[in-house]
């Protein structure tokens, strides 16, 4: 099926954006190795978007929180997480004694990939019931986020030192127990504030899909 053309036109917007974006995250990064690390996932979701968006258009709350997440990434991986202007000023605002963002990453994390998982359940006809499909978009969420902690340990090993600016613990000991909470909050938030308007653009693009009976 092709999509409406302004799906491809959403589409080649948003990456027009995401490219001048890209550019301008990698134009002195802090650290050249950690910004490679951060923008990596953009590099390869968006291909893929391309390869698929005329046999399976996504709805555009998908793709307007990929753009939103990819842009949350680049900032973080320019400055790294720990550095990011915008923490410290939330810090400052929250009276907190850290930088914040690497929180605001892990959420997002969580936010978008919910969305994307619960598109394909639905458009794939793949569960039935809505507390089923909520019970699966959350375990899928923990899982992704689960995985990217095991990538953030595989590269503490490789690179030793090195990879403190990837982590970007500073110095929490239970740093990955608070990414995987903000990922399922993240995942928790998506699915409340955003099912209805998600199930009417599913239903737009495929009828019947967001019928989870």
């Amino acid at each position: 099926m092709n999509p409406p053309a302004p799906r491809t036109g959403l589409l080649a917007a948003g990456t027009a954006a995401l490219a001048a974006a890209l550019a301008a995250s990698g134009w002195q990064p802090y650290d050249r190795a950690t910004w490679a690390m951060e923008v990596a996932p953009v590099a390869v979701v968006l291909p893929l978007l391309w390869a698929t968006h005329r046999r399976c258009p996504l709805t555009t709350i998908l793709y307007l929180g990929i753009f939103v997440h990819a842009l949350v990434l680049m900032l973080g991986g320019a400055y790294t997480y720990a550095r990011v202007p915008l923490g410290f000023q939330l810090a400052d605002w929250l009276h907190l004694q850290r930088n914040p963002y690497d929180k605001i990453g892990h959420f997002f994390q969580g936010f978008v990939p919910a969305l994307a998982v619960r598109e394909i359940l639905l458009r794939g006809r793949h569960v039935r019931g809505r507390r089923m499909l909520a019970f699966l978009v959350v375990c899928v969420v923990l899982a992704i986020s689960a995985t990217y902690e095991f990538i953030e340990w595989g590269a503490a090993l490789a690179l030793g030192q090195g990879a403190d600016e990837f982590l970007g613990t500073q110095g929490d000991p239970w740093d990955t127990q608070s990414d995987m909470l903000m990922a399922t909050i993240g995942a928790c938030f998506a699915l409340v504030l955003l099912a209805r308007a998600h199930d009417r653009q599913l239903e737009a693009l495929d009828p019947g899909s967001s019928r989870a009976a």
